[in-house]
């Protein structure tokens, strides 16, 4: 069974809120339109993990996270004592 492309708008909706390792994607203005799912999971470092050796032989891939990234969130820098 071969893979097929899928719009970002189509990532959206069968991964909610997951990290997608695409294959061949589409890209307009560094923005991602859509390309094949090769891997996915809810953590991102998962996806990097696994999805390191499933694409060794790829031109291209990348990772995108299919839902709405909170831009606004903290992030707690550990200070020293």
């Amino acid at each position: 069974m071969e893979a097929s492309f899928l719009t970002f708008d189509k990532l959206k909706e069968l991964y909610p809120n997951e990290w997608v390792l695409l294959d061949n994607p589409e890209m307009k203005n560094a923005m991602v339109l859509g390309g094949v799912v090769v891997y996915h999971n809810k953590d991102k470092k998962d996806v990097y993990h696994f999805g390191r050796d499933k694409v060794a032989n790829f031109s291209r891939a990348t990772i995108v996270f299919a839902g709405n990234l909170n831009l606004n969130r903290k992030i707690g820098i550990l200070k020293r004592l």
